[in-house]
C-alpha cells in the first residue's frame, strides 16, 4: 500500500496532445493579432508585462516581510530560551526547526503569488517528507528520545551515569545521541532512543552517596574485634560523613551472613558523590592490610573429609 502511494502517476498521452494543441492555437491567435493590429498586440503584451511585474513586486515584498518576521521569531525564541535557561542543544534545534518551517511556508506563498500552482509542490514536499521519515525511522526515534532527554533532563553534561551496560561521565548530549567517557577514557556513543527508554542510574543526581564494603573473615574470628576495626577505618577517613547531613547516616557494621566457608560482615558509610570511587578504592585497600595485621584471617574455600576404616 505504501509503495502504491509513492508510485509516480501515469502520464495521459491524450492530455499532453490537448495541451500541445491549445498552445499551438494560442500562438496562432497571437500571430494573427500581431499581423492584423500590431498596436493592440503590443498593448496586450504591455498589460500582461505590467500584471506580471506587479506579481513579481508583490512576491518580493512578501518574501522580504516573511524574512524579517522569521528573524524576529528567531530572536524572540532565543531570548525566551536564554531567560528560562534551556539546554543549548534543545534551544538551537527548536530555533532551527522553526526557522526552516517558516522559510518553506514563505517560499510556497511567494511562488503562489507569482501565479504558479503550489498544489503539486506541496504534494511533492509531503511525499518527500514521508519517504525520508520511513528511511530514517531509527533516527526519528533517537531524535524523539533526544528531545525527551533535553526536556526532562534525567542527566546533564558532567554527570556520572550507568545506562545500557556502560557507565561513565557524560561529555556531550546531542539531539540524537549521548557520549559518555568511561574510567578507561573510552568514549561511548549511545543512541538517545534506547537511552531514554532504558534504565538510567545517575550517580551525580544527589550530593551524597552510600558505599558498602562486604568483608569475609574466617570462622572463629572475634566479631567484636572485626566490627571495631572496620569502624576505626571509617572514623579515620575524613571523607566519610558522620551522619549529620540530611539523608545520610553514621558508619555502621552488621554481620551480613554466615556463608559456607566464611563469616560475612558489611561496612556501610556515606560520602559526598565526588568521593565515591576514591573512598571505595582506599578503604578496600586498608581493610586488606588492617585485618591480617590484627590477627583476623581471610577465609578460603574448604571442605571437611571424614575417612572411615572398612
Amino acid at each position: 500500500m505504501i509503495f502504491n502511494l509513492l508510485q509516480v502517476p501515469q502520464v495521459d498521452p491524450e492530455a499532453i496532445a490537448i495541451q500541445a494543441d491549445s498552445a499551438k492555437v494560442a500562438l496562432k491567435e497571437a500571430a494573427k493579432v500581431l499581423a492584423e493590429d500590431p498596436n493592440k498586440f503590443l498593448m496586450g503584451l504591455g498589460e500582461h508585462a505590467i500584471a506580471f511585474g506587479l506579481k513579481v513586486l508583490a512576491a518580493i515584498a512578501i518574501y522580504a516581510v516573511g524574512s524579517w518576521l522569521i528573524k524576529w521569531v528567531r530572536k524572540l525564541l532565543r531570548a525566551f530560551f536564554n531567560k528560562r535557561g534551556t539546554e543549548p542543544t534543545l534551544s538551537t534545534f527548536v530555533i532551527s526547526f522553526t526557522s526552516i518551517t517558516l522559510t518553506i511556508l514563505v517560499l510556497v506563498i511567494t511562488i503562489g503569488t507569482l501565479g504558479v500552482n503550489t498544489t503539486s509542490f506541496a504534494a511533492l514536499l509531503a511525499a518527500g517528507g514521508m519517504a525520508i521519515g520511513m528511511a530514517l525511522s531509527g533516527t526519528v526515534q533517537n531524535f524523539a528520545g533526544g528531545l525527551m532527554i533535553l526536556l526532562f533532563k534525567p542527566f546533564k553534561v558532567g554527570d556520572y551515569i550507568k545506562a545500557q551496560g556502560y557507565e561513565g561521565t557524560v561529555t556531550e548530549v546531542s539531539i540524537v545521541s549521548t557520549k559518555i567517557r568511561t574510567v578507561a577514557n573510552s568514549i561511548i556513543v549511545i543512541p538517545n532512543g534506547a537511552l531514554f527508554n532504558g534504565n538510567i542510574d545517575n550517580f551525580s543526581e544527589k550530593p551524597f552517596h552510600r558505599v558498602h564494603f562486604d568483608v569475609s573473615v574466617a570462622y572463629g574470628s572475634d566479631a567484636d574485634k572485626v566490627r571495631e576495626l572496620l569502624l576505626g577505618l571509617a572514623a579515620a577517613d575524613e571523607r566519610i560523613l558522620d551522619g549529620k547531613d540530611e539523608g545520610t547516616a553514621a558508619p555502621s557494621v552488621v554481620l551480613n551472613s554466615l556463608a559456607n566457608s566464611s563469616v560475612d560482615f558489611r561496612l556501610v558509610v556515606w560520602v559526598k558523590t565526588p568521593d565515591y570511587w576514591p573512598v571505595t578504592f582506599d578503604i578496600t585497600e586498608r581493610i586488606y592490610k588492617a585485618l591480617p595485621e590484627n590477627g583476623i584471617e581471610f577465609p578460603f574455600p574448604q571442605m571437611d573429609v571424614h575417612v572411615k576404616n572398612g
